[in-house]
């Protein structure tokens, strides 16, 4: 009997730290075994295990990840259209010309570089049977503060050249009928774009325009004048349609 007691007594003792070393005890008999600190269940009944304190999380966090930006691509564009100058001429009442505007922009999606060449006309200047002509060459930046899906607005300012020619009256009331001149030009305006489809806009503006010619004493006089256009636009590219 005390042969017994003791053997029962030893294995108490030696059963006792094997129990301790189980972390959980899992109701379906399925038992978890951890290895190197992580935990594996081992093949059971295919229950969901129990999570241990010490192992990796089953989930991770989804990182923040930042907002999507449109893209911002280059640009290019041609537009080709109507023109109307109203100009001013000394010791003449306004005069009003009628010809076309074409223009090239490339840049970005704000800002651009705008080539603008103008041409206009008006028959009969002062009842002489001679015309007036203004053609203008000129560049600058153009900045668009709003871009939407189908609805654009842009300002521009521009510097370059221009040609005027036409008759003139001097003061003792004679009229020269061959004069014309080559002198600094610059505009400045804006506009609104609507675009038809992704390709292709109508475009409508105003322009406060400088250019130089002859007063009545012959002198080199500056002329100041307004100039509306309309033109068509054709985009060359894939114009994204995502609103800004």
């Amino acid at each position: 009997m005390k042969n017994t007691f003791a053997a029962l007594f030893c294995f108490l003792l030696s059963a006792t730290p094997a129990l301790s070393q189980s972390p959980v005890t899992i109701a379906s008999g399925d038992s978890v075994a951890e290895v190197k600190g992580e935990t594996h269940l081992t093949e059971g009944s295919g229950k969901t295990p129990v999570a241990l304190a010490n192992s990796k999380p089953l989930i991770l966090p989804i990182r923040a990840q930042p907002p999507l930006v449109a893209g911002r691509g280059k640009m290019l564009d041609v537009s080709l259209g109507y023109a109307y100058v109203s100009s001013t001429q000394s010791l003449a009442p306004r005069l009003g010309l009628r010809g076309a505007d074409a223009s090239v922009t490339m840049g970005f999606y704000r800002l651009g570089i705008k080539a603008d060449f103008g041409y206009a006309r008006a028959a009969n200047v002062l009842g002489t049977g001679h015309r007036s002509d203004v053609f203008t060459y000129m560049a600058g930046p153009a900045f668009y503060p709003t871009r939407h899906r189908n609805f654009n607005t842009y300002v521009h300012v521009l510097a370059g050249g221009s040609k005027v020619s036409g008759p003139v009256r001097v003061a003792d009331g004679r009229i020269l009928l061959g004069g014309w001149m080559f002198g600094y030009a610059w505009a400045a305006g804006g506009g609104v774009e609507y675009w038809l489809s992704d390709s292709l806009a109508v475009r409508t503006g105003a322009d406060f325009m400088r250019t130089a010619y002859f007063d009545a004493k012959l002198a080199v006089r500056s002329q100041y004048s307004i100039r509306t256009t309309a033109t068509a636009v054709y985009f060359f590219g894939r114009r994204s349609r995502t609103p800004r």
